[in-house]
């Protein structure tokens, strides 16, 4: 079994009861499907990956949910879990403008008709706090989201994978549908700016939706 006080270590100590508590509820959901070393395992890496986040009372929050995102594409990846819902992955390479505001646009127009993740080659340390600001002023709140990366397991469980200025760097899997959209970096834009690429992607993700789950 993974070493629990070695990867609490990568963590702040005042974060460190709530990821154990995080963990005994990922072992509680998945306990069935997985041994405790891998699910301890997922938890590990999530915790080297978010433990200095900049805001540590995130940290927990970030831990779990990346966890059990990568646990339950890894059930379905091994046919442990099924779903109806299509699966869309957006990509960029920092996962803090793009892929975050596409990922919040299907989430809001999709709601479970489909299964919505983002990831990126290179996360940052925060999303872009214009993304932010900008998705805010059309009621979708993306400032509890979290720069990560794409892994194996949630790509190889994708339907669709659309990237946005990392296509070089996304592995191919056979099978999978690509689309890359050509779109204008919100790095260092303004707000005004951002708005104009939050309204671009909000029409490609409309279309993308009406043709993975056509209106009857």
């Amino acid at each position: 079994m993974t070493d629990t006080k070695s990867y609490l270590d990568d963590v702040a100590p005042e974060s460190r009861h709530l990821i154990s508590h995080a963990a005994q509820r990922l072992l509680r959901e998945f306990g069935g499907i997985f041994g405790p070393e891998t699910i301890e395992r997922f938890v590990a890496e999530s915790c080297a990956q978010f433990g200095r986040a900049r805001i540590q009372a995130f940290v927990p929050l970030f831990v779990e949910r990346f966890s059990r995102e990568r646990l339950r594409a890894l059930a379905k990846m091994e046919g442990q879990l099924t779903s109806d819902a299509p699966s869309v992955v957006f990509l960029c390479v920092h996962n803090a403008g793009r892929s975050q505001m596409a990922a919040g646009w299907m989430q809001h127009l999709a709601g479970t008709r489909l299964e919505v993740f983002s990831g990126g080659s290179d996360p940052a340390s925060d999303v872009n706090p214009a993304a932010v600001e900008a998705m805010a002023e059309v009621g979708i709140d993306i400032s509890r989201e979290f720069p990560k990366p794409w892994t194996d397991e949630i790509l190889r469980v994708a339907d669709v994978i659309v990237t946005m200025g990392c296509g070089d760097a996304c592995p191919i899997y056979p099978g999978k549908r690509y689309e890359d959209w050509e779109l204008a970096d919100p790095a260092g834009r303004p707000v005004e700016e951002v708005r104009v690429i939050r309204d671009d992607i909000k029409a490609r993700v409309e279309h993308l939706l009406e043709e993975l789950t056509p209106r009857r």
